[in-house]
């Protein structure tokens, strides 16, 4: 999770858009790690998943209005995205009784911190 964090980090401060293929690639990274770890993340890791998912997820809606030729790809990562962020909302709710406001605190808080 810690790559994933840092990688954003990275993105969220470059001047100009990430291209595509930097985009895809982190997205699918992004994809594979919650399809090997997700049962196996804490809480803090949760947290970081599900601000990694929203960013990704507005970023991927965006580009679909952007390029007509890629939007279905696009709409399709942001409907995953949207998919694992619920699923980690969830989790964090059952898990760790975390409500919509902490979850919202948690966010904010990361925001800050990128």
């Amino acid at each position: 999770m810690e790559e994933l964090i840092a990688k954003l980090k990275t993105f969220l401060h470059i001047e100009t858009e990430l291209p595509i293929e930097g985009f895809s690639a982190y997205y699918k990274d992004l994809v594979d790690y919650l399809n090997t770890e997700f049962e196996n993340l804490d809480q803090d890791a949760l947290l970081q998943a599900r601000y990694i998912c929203s960013i990704v997820q507005a970023n991927a809606g965006d580009r679909a209005k952007q390029s007509k030729a890629s939007a279905k790809v696009f709409k399709k990562m942001s409907l995953k995205c949207s998919f694992w962020s619920d699923a980690i909302s969830f989790r964090l709710q059952k898990n760790f009784g975390l409500s919509q406001v902490d979850m919202d605190s948690a966010m904010e808080r990361i925001n800050e911190s990128m």
